[in-house]
């Protein structure tokens, strides 16, 4: 069972924009990027469960991520195709910009 995630082109650019400006969410992107589905509980990045949750929900929101139910677990893909269509190059230029120290 997904969960439900806006339609992408109603998700006005500066609610994407805005979601890619944390530093935690940019890591998950990174991280979701180099391919596949996982487990929300994967993604530590040195904060608590209820700010990572907070964080998958953002991006969720923001119609970057897809959300599926399986039981108990969650597990969560980038909506690349759907991005790149809509905003091409955005996600390239986000994934290969110098991270902060």
């Amino acid at each position: 069972m997904e969960l439900h995630e806006p339609e992408l082109r109603d998700v006005p650019v500066t609610a994407v924009l805005a979601a890619l400006a944390d530093d935690v969410r940019l890591q998950i992107v990174r991280a979701l990027a180099e391919g596949g589905e996982y487990a929300c509980g994967t993604f530590e990045f040195g904060v608590s469960k209820a700010t990572r949750s907070h964080h998958l929900k953002v991006l969720r929101e923001a119609g970057l991520t897809r959300t599926r139910a399986a039981g108990t677990s969650r597990y969560v893909r980038l909506r690349r195709d759907e991005l790149d269509r809509l905003y091409p190059g955005l996600l390239d230029a986000v994934l290969t910009a110098p991270t902060r120290s």
